[in-house]
């Protein structure tokens, strides 16, 4: 007997449907990552002749070295991990908290707490409301502006939450027996079981804070703790010609390489502040589908 599954012609013909739009799909998605990357590693002035390129034509590091050259980059780079290890530290602490909190049954008005925290996630204050409450705080052109709005998500807290209410009640009770207080069953016992969850989040945060630059244009009007990414998108949108290109990077039209044109250096910057985080991504990305699905669990 033939254990095999038979597949019918509409099921065979079906699937190579889908893995042709999935092809084109893959193809789509990665292609303009890649024209960035060839781009970054081409000859600027070759660049300019147009054309879709696959492979560099006129290979150079002429892009890179003149991004290595500037230091404010490299500052801003400093700044934007500054801002994700600080951010995500408080962001994951505090929100961490705020679910033990909630995941308590005798705690005293926790419907109302609940209904008050999920409200925000669908209401805000608004842009301008929300500059002044942070102008009023004192937190315009400082580095806490780039992480303490953030601080509390309340999506995270439902994870959180979820996750906690899940472990077994006898934990807590033999750790207080211990003599165990809430922080140390928060820290001690549950954070270490937290492992998937922690990961998952905090590199959703650490991502989400890496990547904007919104938020540093709007609060930050000295270039003192601006965001590599924020950098970036000035030099993108910067219509510069080479002489204004050589002020952004600080380097001297005359000293600056031939072979390198405001795209090319776009290019380059793009890619040197995006790496960080592509290269981290892979080691926590295991983490994503546990983590994901603890927060989809419904009560």
């Amino acid at each position: 007997m033939n254990s095999s599954i038979k597949i019918s012609t509409d099921d065979r013909i079906m699937r190579v449907v889908i893995y042709v739009l999935l092809t084109l799909l893959t193809i789509a998605t990665f292609y303009p990552f890649w024209n960035t990357v060839v781009i970054s590693f081409n000859n600027g002035m070759d660049t300019s002749r147009g054309g879709l390129s696959f492979w560099p034509r006129q290979f150079t590091l002429d892009n890179y070295e003149v991004v290595m050259h500037n230091h404010l980059f490299f500052k801003s780079l400093m700044t934007t991990t500054a801002r994700v290890l600080a951010g995500v530290i408080s962001s994951i602490s505090l929100t961490a908290m705020f679910a033990y909190a909630m995941s308590k049954r005798d705690l005293i008005g926790k419907k109302m707490y609940m209904t008050m925290a999920i409200i925000t996630m669908y209401f805000g204050g608004g842009l301008i409301p929300t500059y002044l409450v942070i102008k009023e705080l004192h937190l315009v052109n400082t580095f806490s502006v780039l992480f303490i709005p953030f601080t509390i998500s309340v999506f995270n807290m439902i994870v959180f939450r979820s996750f906690f209410k899940e472990l077994p009640i006898a934990l807590e009770e033999s750790a207080k027996l211990d003599g165990a207080n809430h922080f140390g069953i928060l820290f001690k016992i549950y954070g270490p079981l937290s492992g998937p969850v922690l990961a998952a989040l905090s590199l959703f945060h650490a991502v989400f804070l890496w990547n904007d630059w919104f938020y540093a244009g709007i609060y930050l009007t000295t270039e003192k703790w601006i965001p590599v990414q924020t950098y970036v998108m000035n030099l993108v949108n910067s219509n510069a010609a080479t002489a204004q290109m050589a002020a952004l990077t600080g380097v001297s039209s005359s000293s600056a390489p031939s072979s390198v044109t405001s795209r090319s250096l776009q290019m380059a910057t793009l890619i040197a502040a995006t790496l960080p985080i592509i290269i981290v991504y892979p080691f926590l990305q295991r983490f994503f589908v546990k983590g994901v699905l603890i927060g989809s669990v419904k009560e």
